[in-house]
């Protein structure tokens, strides 16, 4: 079993940052190494490579890439146990990316719906690099042999596409031999807490929003997190005692959301507890819930985010290892095709 998925160093991240991909890849890890299976690996990248598909600016980018880092580490992906490096050290990907790119059809491009969500009325406007992502993501998993992919809703297309590219590159190229490439498969997060802004139930958590009010950021301290919780949107009512009665309340679901979410437990069973209670009780056991978690990570990320040596050393480990991991692959690539590289 090889895990591979990328996240984009955007930097500040937040509570949905961290219960929606984090949280899972920190189980995947624990799980593949607990399985103790040879060969069985986690590699987890930093999407530098895919950032600049759209504007940004590279101080920023050189910068979120090193704050990501930490946060991950700060999570508990350990790079003891995972490979964690960014693309930008692993030219492989680009490689592979171009070598795929004769491979995947302009149509199956086409009906990508990021692209057109991320373009909007600007499409002649938008980056090749832009139209092109999805084949860097086939690269980014097709270059290790990963069996799984953690993917969400936003992103099964995007491996469905990368299982194309796969296949009618084996079958164009190695009708004679064994494939190339394994199609992987796709891992849907056991929990997939969609967490929403804490001043807007309607719209998600999300580090563009110019209030901090309206999250919490891994670098937040007790107090920070505490005053979040007490200030965030809610209304008059008392809980119900089923998650029916959330209904047409969407800020009041986004909390007991993010309750279940941090305990384990289902919204049901948070509802069993605090049902007929009211937000002046229930908001702080959750200030406490999320405290007694994201604590011992805001201060870890905020001690790493200082040691930029540390961070450095760490991205260049698992660079070597990824760029020794993915050399065969390409190899084999550049062999199917008839290339001969120097």
């Amino acid at each position: 079993m090889r895990v591979v998925s990328g996240i984009q160093p955007t930097g500040n991240l937040h509570l949905g940052n961290y219960l929606g991909a984090i949280r899972n890849w920190v189980r995947l890890q624990d799980e593949v190494v607990a399985a103790s299976q040879e060969g069985s690996q986690c590699l987890f990248f930093l999407a530098d490579l895919h950032a600049i598909s759209m504007p940004y600016n590279p101080e920023d980018l050189r910068a979120g890439t090193l704050e990501m880092t930490a946060a991950l580490v700060a999570c508990g992906i350990d790079p003891d146990k995972s490979v964690l490096f960014n693309q930008a050290q692993v030219p492989a990907h680009a490689e592979l990316q171009w070598l795929l790119s004769g491979t995947a059809r302009m149509g199956w491009l086409n009906r990508m719906t990021q692209f057109k969500d991320k373009s909007g009325q600007n499409r002649e406007g938008a980056s090749i690099a832009l139209f092109t992502y999805p084949v860097l993501q086939a690269a980014d998993v097709l270059l290790y042999q990963a069996t799984h992919v953690p993917v969400g809703e936003d992103q099964k297309q995007h491996l469905e596409l990368a299982r194309d590219i796969a296949q009618k590159f084996n079958n164009d190229f190695c009708a004679d031999g064994a494939p190339v490439f394994t199609l992987p498969d796709p891992i849907v997060p056991r929990e997939a807490a969609r967490i929403m802004s804490l001043r807007d139930g309607m719209s998600k958590m999300s580090k563009s929003d110019p209030s901090e009010r309206s999250r919490i950021n891994l670098s937040d301290d007790a107090d920070t997190i505490m005053k979040a919780v007490k200030k965030a949107k809610s209304d008059a009512e008392p809980l119900p005692s089923e998650q029916a009665g959330l209904a047409g309340r969407p800020e009041a679901l986004n909390l007991v959301t993010i309750y279940a979410a941090m305990t384990g437990e289902t919204i049901d069973q948070v509802l069993a507890t605090y049902g007929g209670e009211g937000f002046g009780r229930f908001k702080p056991a959750l200030g406490e819930v999320l405290v007694e978690t994201l604590s011992p990570i805001s201060q870890r990320f905020n001690e790493l985010k200082q040691d930029r040596e540390s961070l450095d050393a760490i991205l260049a480990r698992g660079a070597a290892k990824a760029r020794e991991l993915g050399g065969k692959t390409l190899n084999s690539a550049y062999e199917a095709l008839g290339l001969v590289r120097g």
